[in-house]
């Protein structure tokens, strides 16, 4: 090499020059060869770049001279002689000289070299000093910021293959960074959806468009009963000349916000579900009803399988003691599931009656009045669940794992359980689902209760009601009578309705249909009054507008009661029938060879009024005419004028000579609706 001067001599044509593609370009790193003497025998691109010097300016020249300023020359010089002496090399900042005749501080790394004749050179490394400080600062930067960062971060090949990971992430999967390099990512993620961010990084590999803030949950090594939640970004890595190296990927835990988020929506959810029990549950003053309600509202939402049973003392409104032990009656009212299982088989079926002994987790839930948890169900538990040992195979084969009973309480008083079983649903009961639990049994078992105390009253009304109507009407001479009596559907209480066929002297029948205004016992009590007032005056041989001026003297005493009636007497040997009309619904007649039609009756005051006249109409009736008395329940509605409802009445009665039973459940059943509010007192007579 002695005597010669060396350049670079790589070339690209005419194309524009390559893009920087590594560090070392990024640095702009220049080399420089000097021979013994210290003159420039290799110069290359870099140099001039760096120097300002081309190589023709450069190679052969004194180095010292071309580049150093004189105040350092002597420093310089040895300096030199002491590398290719000692053959140490030399590291460190030195200000040199540009072509521009600017100092220029440049990093320079110095060591001898020797060629295979034994020559002696020195290689000079420089870079700006100002751009590789930068370098150095942004590289500890990026190192400091990986490994210290909160924020998981990994580097990947293009395979999807682990080159770096940083200790965040370790903590963040539970798996040492040694253990991840040259791993696949499918192996380390502990995502169900592991496809899903493969094909995220090959489409970011692919496109360099970055995907930012994938969310994604799944349960890691580190901790596998619980979910936990990540924010995934992904970007792909290229070199300064756009060379794709691979893809980063950046974790970020979000375990705490994500449970936050779920634990904010299961409270919306929780109350969403009261709001809607407050609404849903207890729309009826049925019993049964109200139960059906109730386990509608638990299941899906808070279990799979929903039963709601009622102590039997409580449903038949018997006050009792409730013991600390032993065995409870209970009987089945509401059944649900949310999905189809065979634990519906292992539940008693709705209205059946059923004795759970006292170890059984119902019957000691009742006992306490407090809500028996089990939110782990183990073999020991099922049989304390379970009716029986069949049962408790058919709740093991449905994979009950969470049992949860809560007391139904109405006025301090117990009235039965709440049952809730989680089958498909993974998460156990917990105390939050014990609270909203015990909300709903609370509210339902008000309405429960409510709607027990109004059966019960309700029935022992219309057992009243009923002893006070007359049995099935013996023959009566020259007439046949049919008559129904229907309580109201959807009301609140039993009405005070009444119909009476009275035998009299001489073949004579009278017929009466009234209308106590009000309900409940009351009502029936009034009801049985007048109708026993009404047999009296009937067997004085009163006119009837006579024997309704009594009975008005009567209502007047009572308190506060108003009573329609009409009162009727037919006699067979005339075929006449007299009637008179206390405010009450016109009757109808029907006949053959004429349309049925609605008496014209001077419709009088009510009773109870006092101090009004009463008026006797005659009307003839034929064989085979048909009288239909009714009161105000059959015709009424809330949708309907009531001219429309009484022509559909005598719409009904076209065929007179049609069955009377018939005619009966013809007029109940066309006219009536379940929704009806009102009871209803129906008596049909044929003149024969």
């Amino acid at each position: 090499m002695t005597g010669k001067s060396f350049q670079s001599d790589v070339h690209h044509g005419d194309s524009e020059p390559p893009r920087p593609t590594g560090l070392l370009d990024v640095l702009s790193v220049a080399a420089v060869v000097l021979d013994a003497n210290g003159r420039i025998v290799f110069w290359t691109p870099q140099a001039e770049e760096l120097f300002g010097y081309t190589a023709e300016e450069a190679l052969g020249k004194y180095a010292a001279r071309v580049l150093i300023h004189p105040e350092h020359l002597q420093a310089v010089v040895s300096l030199f002689a002491e590398v290719l002496q000692t053959g140490r090399s030399w590291a460190g900042a030195f200000p040199i000289r540009h072509k521009d005749g600017s100092s220029r501080l440049m990093e320079f790394r110095t060591m001898r070299l020797l060629d295979d004749l034994g020559d002696v050179y020195a290689l000079g490394i420089a870079a700006d000093h100002t751009l590789l400080q930068r370098v150095e600062t942004d590289l500890s930067l990026c190192e400091r910021l990986i490994s210290q960062s909160p924020i998981g971060l990994a580097l990947l090949d293009h395979d999807l293959r682990y080159l770096l990971v940083n200790p965040a992430l370790e903590r963040i999967d539970g798996i040492p960074a040694e253990d991840h390099v040259g791993r696949h990512l499918r192996e380390t993620l502990p995502f169900p959806d592991v496809d899903t961010v493969e094909s995220a990084l090959r489409q970011v590999l692919t496109t360099g468009t970055p995907l930012l803030d994938q969310y994604h949950v799944g349960r890691p090594p580190a901790d596998p009963d619980h979910e936990h939640a990540w924010s995934l970004s992904f970007y792909r890595l290229e070199d300064p000349g756009g060379r794709v190296l691979g893809a980063a990927t950046s974790v970020v835990d979000v375990t705490e916000r994500h449970r936050a988020a779920a634990e904010a929506d299961r409270a919306r959810r929780r109350l969403a579900l009261v709001a809607e029990a407050s609404t849903r549950v207890g729309t009826t003053l049925e019993v049964e009803q109200t139960a059906r309600e109730l386990a509608e509202i638990a299941a899906p939402e808070l279990a799979d399988v929903v039963a709601v049973d009622l102590l039997d003392s409580a449903l038949a409104c018997r006050r009792t003691r409730r013991a600390d032990s032993g065995p409870e009656l209970f009987r089945s009212l509401a059944l649900k599931a949310a999905h189809p299982t065979v634990a519906l088989n292992a539940a008693d079926p709705p209205g059946d009656l059923f004795a759970y002994e006292g170890d059984r987790l119902v019957t000691l839930c009742v006992h306490t009045g407090r809500p028996v948890l089990v939110r782990h169900v183990g073999d020991r538990d099922l049989p304390r669940i379970a009716r029986d040992a069949e049962a408790t195979t058919l709740l093991a084969r449905a994979g009950v794992h969470s049992y949860l009973a809560v007391p139904l309480i109405a006025h301090g008083e117990v009235l039965g359980a709440l049952d809730l079983k989680r089958t498909r649903n993974p998460l156990p009961f917990d105390e939050d689902d014990v609270v909203l639990a015990g909300e709903l049994a609370s509210r339902a078992a008000v309405a429960i209760d409510n709607a027990r105390w109004f059966q019960s009253v309700r029935n022992t009304a219309l057992t009243l009601q009923r002893s006070l109507l007359p049995d099935h009407p013996p023959h009566h001479t020259g007439l046949e009578v049919a008559s129904r009596y229907q309580p109201a559907q959807a009301t609140s209480e039993v009405g005070g309705d009444w119909y009476d066929v009275i035998p009299l002297e001489d073949d004579k029948t009278a017929l009466v249909v009234g209308d106590v205004m009000g309900n409940g016992i009351d009502a029936a009590a009034t009801m049985g009054r007048l109708r026993t007032a009404t047999c009296a005056y009937a067997d004085l041989d009163l006119a009837p507008g006579s024997v309704l001026q009594h009975l008005d003297k009567i209502t007047c005493d009572l308190e506060h009661y108003i009573v329609t009636c009409l009162y009727a007497v037919y006699d067979p040997h005339t075929r006449q029938c007299r009637i008179a009309n206390a405010g009450h619904m016109p009757p109808a007649l029907a006949g053959s060879g004429r349309a049925p039609t609605l008496l014209d009756l001077p419709p009088g005051a009510p009773l109870g009024v006092g101090g009004v006249p009463f008026r006797t109409t005659t009307v003839d009736l034929g064989p085979g005419d048909l009288l239909v008395l009714y009161t105000d329940g059959l015709v009424e509605t809330r949708l309907h004028s009531i001219d429309d409802r009484l022509n559909v009445l005598l719409g009904f009665l076209d065929e007179p000579h049609r069955p009377l039973e018939e005619t009966c459940d013809l007029l109940l059943y066309g006219l009536r609706h379940p929704d009806d509010h009102d009871d209803v007192a129906l008596l049909v007579a044929r003149a024969q």
